[in-house]
């Protein structure tokens, strides 16, 4: 993922910092508790599509 496109791209629900997890393929909102699928090298940014991030994952 392009390090330009994700200082751009902001998390839909808080509006806050997203961080691109490149093995998963995914944006990760540590405040939304929320993961993005990026499908071929597209962000999805639909709270739908999203999961939800364990306290595990989050490092909690």
């Amino acid at each position: 993922m392009d390090t330009r496109l994700l200082e751009l791209l902001v998390c839909p629900l808080t509006k806050g910092p997203l961080e691109f997890d490149q093995p998963r393929q995914e944006l990760i909102s540590r405040t939304a508790r929320l993961a993005y699928p990026v499908r071929d090298g597209i962000p999805i940014l639909l709270e739908e599509q999203a999961r939800t991030l364990s306290d595990e994952e989050l490092g909690l």
